[in-house]
């Protein structure tokens, strides 16, 4: 049904557009996105232009195929989880590499330095226009028992969502185990896993602190999406609503990155209960903050371990993709044998 009305997107008028959106169910699609598409563009417009909004994953539509789609034209304007786009397309992985970016600043400055090359590429080799780059909150470790440090996830069973949080997962001697986001409660209650890797305030939505009782609070990674166009399909639209689009879009990011770094210590209170938690469930959970030795081992973890793992997946174009967009902001260089 879905990709039915998406197909009927390239031929219906350009006022009633079809978006497809962010993970659905989090505060970021329900507060932000879906207030947007649904409601503030047809005020803006002065009820001229219209949208509907389904999430990526309750819209039938691979995570990993987006980019595809897109540049098909079956999704005239998608979302798509650079760690879901990377398992295609390696180098657009680099901005959210596990491990790399310890707070939201050092995350700006990383995504700012590598967002003229991902435009670029995604208008020359997709002919898909970047229209704006989203965030989740921070992506923390959960586990069911107690966790003081980085090396307590040695031997065991810790889920992950990309092949770089695998890397890191594994140079702490533990077992990485991909799950999908909505397979996360089921693999937990099964004893299949130990530990989650997911949002803080995501991980709350989904019930963890019911059944985990530490969070380690080092992000490691932080969803970083991006919301595109097939630019036939945007080159299509009315003019003014182009422009409207390009003037709100980047408030929408704004808006979509500061509700993350807030809900980022919100999902901490609430997962171990603390007063500020604004939700009506409150966890007991225990939080343990990164000590300097564990900031260390995180650098020496990236740098050793998921920086090469990740060029030894991407190849020679990548490192030198690397070294002239994050590798300078963030002080390190990567190595090719070619």
């Amino acid at each position: 049904m879905f990709f039915a009305s998406l197909c009927n997107a390239q031929t219906a008028p350009a006022q009633r557009l079809r978006i497809v959106g962010g993970l659905g169910g989090v505060s970021q699609y329900t507060g932000h996105e879906e207030q947007f598409w649904t409601r503030d563009l047809a005020t803006l417009s002065g009820g001229r232009y219209t949208a509907s909004i389904v999430p990526f994953d309750r819209a039938g539509v691979p995570g990993q195929e987006m980019l595809n789609l897109m540049q098909l034209g079956v999704v005239p304007f998608g979302t798509a989880l650079m760690s879901q786009m990377s398992t295609q397309f390696p180098e657009l992985g680099a901005p959210d590499m596990a491990g790399l970016n310890p707070d939201i600043p050092t995350l700006r400055r990383v995504v700012s330095a590598f967002r003229p090359y991902l435009a670029q590429q995604l208008r020359e080799r997709y002919g898909v226009e970047l229209l704006a780059v989203y965030i989740y909150p921070a992506q923390e470790v959960f586990c069911n028992t107690p966790v003081q440090q980085l090396g307590d996830l040695a031997g065991r069973r810790t889920r992950v969502s990309s092949s770089t949080q695998a890397d890191f997962v594994s140079a702490l001697g533990g077992t990485p185990v991909y799950t999908e986001f909505a397979q996360i409660m089921a693999n937990m209650k099964s004893g299949n896993t130990d530990c989650v890797i997911t949002g803080t305030m995501s991980g709350h939505s989904l019930g963890l602190h019911e059944v985990t009782s530490a969070i380690y609070a080092m992000p490691l990674s932080w969803g970083v999406a991006v919301f595109a166009a097939n630019r036939e399909s945007l080159n299509a639209l009315p003019p003014d609503l182009q422009a409207l689009l390009r003037k709100e879009l980047p408030r929408l990011e704004a808006a979509v990155w500061a509700q993350s770094e807030r809900e980022t210590e919100e999902g901490i209170a609430c997962n171990t209960g603390v007063a500020s938690c604004g939700k009506p469930t409150k966890g007991r959970m225990v939080a343990v903050r990164p000590s300097a030795q564990d900031e260390a081992r995180r650098r020496e973890i990236f740098a050793t371990r998921v920086l090469p793992g990740w060029v030894q997946r991407c190849g020679p174009v990548c490192a030198r993709v690397w070294n002239q967009t994050v590798g300078p902001v963030v002080g390190l260089q990567a190595q090719t044998t070619q």
